[in-house]
């Protein structure tokens, strides 16, 4: 049986990881796509006003960080801005929150309340007015150890500080910071 002889392939022009060619050694060939203001506009009309602030404000945060500055007066800024309502509320909740777990470090996140331990959040405030809902929102982030079977809530809805509800979220914060 006679065995077929093929020529040497050339590989010279290809990629070692693929069968394409390779693109021309110009490169100025190649035409780039063109990006309008169109398709900007269209990407950023994905987010809302409230998210695009959001991103603005954790984008300060992490500046003002690198150049060392301390979170409780960002926090409390960020509490100044909000209605009467929220302001209320979140002033509550951080005098709450500092007297039972002292150790955990006021900054923002997001530009919400925040208080974290060993540089990660454990808990946030979120006012009703910064996304216009009708409550605000006391939230535990994953590092909060909350866990409680296969199922557990980790934000709670909140339109104001009851005796109960300074019960429930002291259980909470002192769970949450173990």
């Amino acid at each position: 049986m006679d065995e077929e002889v093929f020529p040497p392939l050339d590989t010279s022009n290809y990629h070692w990881f693929c069968s394409e060619p390779k693109p021309p050694a110009d490169r100025r060939t190649h035409k780039m796509a063109k990006t309008t203001t169109a398709s900007k506009a269209k990407t950023s009309s994905k987010f809302s006003a409230e998210e695009r602030q959001a991103m603005k404000d954790r984008a300060q945060e992490l500046k003002n960080k690198a150049k060392g500055l301390k979170g409780e007066a960002e926090l409390m800024a960020k509490v100044k801005e909000m209605n009467k309502e929220d302001k209320d509320l979140a002033l509550a909740i951080h005098k709450l929150i500092t007297s039972i777990a002292p150790e955990l470090e006021p900054k923002t996140w997001y530009g919400m309340p925040a208080y974290y331990k060993n540089g990660k959040v454990l808990v946030f405030f979120q006012n009703a007015g910064k996304w216009k809902s009708r409550y605000s929102t006391l939230g535990f982030d994953e590092s909060a150890n909350l866990d409680s079977g296969s199922m557990w809530p980790t934000s709670f809805a909140l339109t104001k500080l009851t005796p109960a509800n300074k019960k429930a979220i002291t259980d909470l914060v002192l769970k949450a910071k173990r």
